[in-house]
């Protein structure tokens, strides 16, 4: 949409991808949340992009969708924003220095199926020798097999398996079918 549009459209779309980002949100633990992002969600950030800074120039505009759009599921696989989150600053500071590699300990495991664990952080190094990041980008890439379970009513389970922060959970219903419906 361009600026106009979207500053008229925005309340509405923004309760729109609200209330859709619900469905696709999978909190594990206390700390860390994996926000599952589809065309929607990305195409609500691009427009927040847009909006923020201004760009209504084509050149712009292109570079945000070539930065968003490798955060669009394939069909073969799920991305998500990984976010660690602790609400007190100097915890948060202490705690991405504990953390340090989690990223590499989420995963995803369709009923009946071996666990998938993320490809992390594809665009750039999100870690340094002190921290991590508070925020990840994940990819979960599931086999065929895994593909056709899921469009069988499979299961899903997501979790995290690091030294220092555990958590495992079952999908609800509702998420486990809106992240079917991004597989071919």
């Amino acid at each position: 949409m361009s600026l106009e549009t979207y500053a008229r459209e925005r309340n509405a779309f923004r309760t729109k991808v609200m209330e859709h980002k619900k469905r696709r949100s999978v909190p594990l633990g206390a700390h860390v949340t994996l926000q599952f992002e589809d065309e929607l969600t990305i195409r609500y950030q691009v427009q927040e992009m847009l909006r923020i800074e201004r760009i209504f120039e084509d050149d712009g505009i292109q570079g945000e969708l070539d930065a968003y759009n490798p955060l669009v599921p394939d069909g073969s696989n799920w991305k998500a924003t990984m976010l660690i989150e602790y609400p007190d600053a100097d915890e948060r500071r202490r705690m991405l220095g504990v953390l340090k590699g989690i990223e590499r300990g989420v995963w995803v495991q369709v009923e009946g199926c071996e666990r998938v664990y993320a490809i992390a952080d594809e665009d750039l190094e999100r870690e340094t020798e002190e921290k991590t990041s508070a925020v990840h980008f994940l990819r979960f890439e599931l086999s065929a097999p895994m593909r056709e379970r899921l469009r069988a009513g499979a299961g899903v389970s997501a979790g995290v398996e690091h030294a220092q922060y555990r958590a495992t959970v079952k999908l609800g219903a509702q998420t486990r079918n809106a992240l079917a419906a991004d597989l071919s």
